[in-house]
């Protein structure tokens, strides 16, 4: 077993898709040697051009390490087309293929008769058990939800999640391992659906739905109101924090009316069945709540990922700061 994060040299990632390609990026970022894990050429070829185009950006916004170059940065990525060879000789494995279950046993069985003994096995599944993911394997203490969040170059957090059967030690490593990379890890002490992001997300969510049901507001309405209030706050102090600073009484007397008039329903949004029963899938078909035709959609995601480097930059000069 890996003994300390210190002990883990070389990084294997399984999946070339959109959470795969950021994955390995993040870690040749952080110095890695990195396996790409896919299936054939074809993907390895279209993960490589994504991973390029994420490190130029990250090259231009001046966060590659000290002394570091692009084309080091992406020397250090190799593809791998087979399993086998893939995962041989590294020490930790990550997989980030589609969210299916019986998908994810079938390639962590096949996964674990490659990788060596002592290597630590990761999952980046955005909500999926760990539990029944890891009875597909024969040394299930040694595996581990490492779900990072999407675009995964580009978000801090990491949630690290146990399942029945996971080593504590094997929680620890691999928190050790995110906070070495530069993310923001969050520990679970135990698995839950959803684990604790996607739980408060699907919250909001429900709500959202609800509102704009009721006919209260519209969808860019209820949108406007989370990022020019609470979602500005939250990114500075947290929703329990903020509740202490606001007073502890004053939300308790809110919640005494408030949350019974909520929506408390326990099965899927019939706003949500509807859109997706009619092919508005999101800025993937080009209308979901919002229109994503044209240029709008991307220029909004450009925007988006524009800021979100620009708080990596200031995240990391306030690190540099709290060192000096």
């Amino acid at each position: 077993m890996i003994e300390t994060v210190d002990d883990i040299k070389t990084i294997a990632n399984v999946g070339t898709g959109t959470m795969g390609h950021a994955i390995t990026l993040q870690f040749a970022l952080a110095g890695y040697p990195v396996h790409l894990v896919g299936r054939g050429e074809a993907s390895l070829e279209k993960a490589m051009k994504a991973i390029r185009s994420d490190a130029e950006d990250f090259a231009e916004a001046g966060l590659l390490k000290d002394g570091d170059t692009l084309d080091a940065v992406l020397a250090r990525i190799t593809g791998y087309a087979d399993y086998a060879s893939g995962v041989a000789d590294v020490d930790f494995v990550i997989e980030a293929v589609s969210e299916n279950l019986d998908l994810k046993k079938s390639i962590w069985a096949e996964i674990e008769q490659a990788a060596p003994d002592d290597a630590i096995l990761a999952t980046n599944t955005s909500g999926l058990s760990p539990t029944e993911i890891q009875s597909a394997l024969k040394k299930s203490e040694r595996f581990v939800v490492a779900h990072f969040w999407n675009p995964a170059q580009l978000m801090p957090l990491v949630e690290v999640v146990p399942g029945e059967k996971t080593d504590p030690h094997v929680v620890d490593v691999t928190f050790d391992l995110m906070t070495k990379i530069g993310k923001k890890p969050a520990k679970l002490n135990k698995e839950a659906l959803g684990f604790i992001g996607n739980r408060l997300q699907m919250a909001v969510l429900r709500e959202e739905f609800h509102i704009i049901q009721e006919r209260i507001a519209d969808a860019a309405t209820v949108d406007d109101v989370m990022k020019y209030s609470l979602g500005r706050r939250w990114n500075l102090v947290g929703p329990l924090a903020s509740i202490d600073l606001g007073g502890l009484d004053v939300f308790y007397n809110i919640s005494t009316y408030l949350f019974d008039d909520m929506d408390n329903g326990t099965g899927p949004s019939p706003l949500l069945a509807e859109k997706v029963k009619a092919g508005d899938l999101g800025a993937k078909t080009g209308q979901g709540f919002f229109s994503w035709q044209g240029e709008d959609g991307k220029r909004i995601i450009e925007t988006r990922n524009k800021a979100l480097l620009r708080a990596l930059k200031n995240d990391a000069a306030d690190a540099a700061a709290a060192q000096a």
